[in-house]
């Protein structure tokens, strides 16, 4: 009798699609499990996600190697004595290779600026996000700024949050990114 292997052949990259659907859900709700808290044991991982606990740890690994870039708190800024958190909104001249690079290791000097990204709208194309314990704090980093970046910005503005003065709607959180998810996947 004729061996199919066609039949063969499709059957196995059928069986092994599912499994790496399967693998990558997995590793979905357990990155998920880990933003609510990261301190969780592998072995409460496994009994909320019902699978083993070496499966897990395999997978925790898996993710730290692509998709996690450091396990960290969102600290409550106030707690700090943090007062403002601020947006600058820049366009620069001209985006170029090397204004990368001087950008890059400029904002690893600057301890306020927690994140800095090219980007497009607002009529801009770069943003930095920075935190200050007050306004004096704020008025030295700003002028630092106009300083070292004045003479390649053709604009920047500033969006001021005060946490002790403005009206929080919804608190910072990566939480929401399950539902953001979830409601992708469902569409």
């Amino acid at each position: 009798m004729p061996v199919n292997l066609t039949k063969i052949m499709k059957s196995f990259i059928k069986d092994l699609s599912v499994n790496v659907i399967m693998k990558q859900e997995k590793l979905v709700k357990l990155l998920f499990e880990l933003v609510k808290n990261a301190k969780r044991s592998d072995r409460d991982l496994a009994k909320i996600l019902g699978i083993s606990q070496p499966t897990i740890t395999r997978l925790r690994k898996t993710l730290e190697k692509e998709a996690i870039e450091q396990y960290t708190i969102i600290p409550n800024l106030s707690y700090l004595d943090f007062d403002m958190v601020v947006f600058t909104f820049a366009r620069t001249k001209e985006l170029v290779h090397p204004l990368f690079e001087k950008g890059r290791e400029w904002a690893k000097q600057q301890p306020n600026i927690v994140f800095v990204s090219t980007g497009q709208g607002m009529d801009a194309d770069a943003i930095v996000v920075s935190v200050h314990k007050d306004y004096a704090d704020f008025a030295r980093f700003y002028q630092n700024f106009r300083r070292d970046w004045g003479e390649r910005l053709e604009d920047f503005r500033t969006f001021i949050i005060s946490l002790k003065g403005s009206i929080k709607l919804k608190h910072f959180s990566f939480n929401y990114l399950i539902d953001a998810y979830k409601k992708g996947t469902s569409e």
